[in-house]
């Protein structure tokens, strides 16, 4: 597949949109679960499988993606994914039946895969053209969505708008940037002899192992610090959620200015060094007997791990041992493994060893990060492109 190589501001612009839209969809649904629980009348156990079919959706579909991107390109997809989440957005607030809701989560969810993968391919070939890393960026998008998605829903429910007219109203803004982005996303010319299933090499499979160790890590950050810091009784129940918002914060924050390092520093000294500081901030979580120090774990954690990710898809971009959106699509489609999964194997490690003691295993798991950094980055015959100087950001397009 050739892509129309560009460098113009319009075709950042539209990609940023992309991740904006991923994770704001993403959010506008969490502020509803309580508000579907309610309407179905549904125990925990049935609310549970409801929510494992968005993530079955998202597997399914990212797998297709790839499969289609490596021949059709990433812009129909972006757009397909986009504008069908604003479309089953408000749907998940009128499904009256357990099935029903089941049906339109798995939708829910397969536009959402379809978007995830199809943005990183996009993004990837967009960094290409340019002359400095833009991954990081683009990813803090994501976050930066899900913080305005999450808070306007809760506005507006707060202001009695009832579900429905709050994803309604959630569901025009997706549309509106997704017709902003329409025309500025980039135009791929399809390969017709690009395959359509290829199955992940050692490199892609690597790349792969260490999205799922991350995105497990922020799983059971999100689900299991509050827990963590209210039974070692360093805050009460009332604050246990702010480990984790100091997490998402300095996840944020490091993203935005993560290219600005990587494009000085080069991707090894960021998964060398970031790895590094997320396994310190681990260990300052657990060590400390004071709140103020544990919380400082936490910022560290993020810190150290938000900028893993954006290097684990440039490289999964820019090997060349398999198609580019095949690579993506694997390495999506394990990290998003990580998120499933991460909750419930810390639950039954916790179970055996105590909730610190699983702590202490992810910290021991992201030790895989900072010590394969070097065969990450190094540069590869078969294609891999180097970043350890500035100027190997500058366009690889054919």
């Amino acid at each position: 597949m050739t892509t129309q190589s560009t460098n113009r501001p319009e075709t950042r612009l539209a990609t940023r949109l992309a991740f904006l839209v991923g994770g704001f969809s993403l959010a506008c649904w969490a502020p509803l679960v309580p508000f579907a629980k309610a309407r179905l009348g549904v125990d925990d156990g049935v609310l549970g499988m409801l929510l494992l079919c968005l993530g079955l959706g998202s597997v399914a579909a990212m797998l297709a993606t790839g499969m289609l991107s490596a021949r059709y390109g990433s812009k129909p997809i972006i757009i397909a994914g986009g504008l069908g989440l604003a479309l089953t957005l408000p749907l998940l607030t009128i499904a009256s039946t357990p099935f029903t809701l089941g049906i339109a989560l798995a939708a829910f969810g397969a536009f959402l895969g379809s978007l995830d993968v199809a943005m990183n391919i996009h993004a990837v070939e967009v960094e290409k053209s340019s002359d400095q890393p833009l991954m990081s960026g683009f990813h803090a998008l994501f976050s930066i969505g899900g913080f305005i998605g999450s808070l306007l829903v809760t506005l507006l429910l707060s202001v009695g708008a009832g579900p429905f007219v709050a994803t309604v109203l959630c569901a025009a803004l997706m549309i509106i940037a997704i017709v902003v982005a329409w025309p500025r996303l980039l135009k791929t010319v399809p390969s017709e002899d690009a395959p359509l299933f290829a199955i992940p090499r050692s490199f892609v499979m690597l790349l792969a192992i260490l999205a799922a160790i991350t995105f497990l890590v922020e799983g059971a950050i999100l689900d299991w610090s509050a827990l963590l810091l209210t039974t070692q009784g360093l805050v009460n129940t009332s604050h246990g959620g702010l480990g984790y918002m100091l997490f998402a914060i300095a996840m944020t924050i490091g993203r935005l200015g993560g290219d600005r390092i990587t494009a000085k520093l080069g991707d090894k000294a960021m998964m060398l060094w970031g790895g590094l500081v997320a396994v310190i901030g681990f260990v300052v979580l657990l060590l400390s007997p004071i709140a103020i120090l544990a919380m400082s774990g936490f910022l560290l954690i993020g810190f150290g791990a938000s900028n893993i990710v954006p290097v684990l898809f440039r490289k999964g971009g820019t090997q060349t041992v398999m198609p580019a959106g095949l690579a993506i699509a694997a390495i999506t489609m394990t990290g998003y493994a990580g998120v499933l999964i991460g909750p419930a194997s810390v639950g039954f490690v916790a179970d055996h060893v105590g909730l610190p003691g699983a702590f202490w295993m992810l910290a021991l798991l992201f030790c895989a990060a900072p010590f394969c950094a070097g065969v990450v980055t190094r540069n590869r015959d078969q294609g891999e492109a180097g970043t350890e100087t500035h100027a190997s950001y500058r366009s690889v397009d054919t």
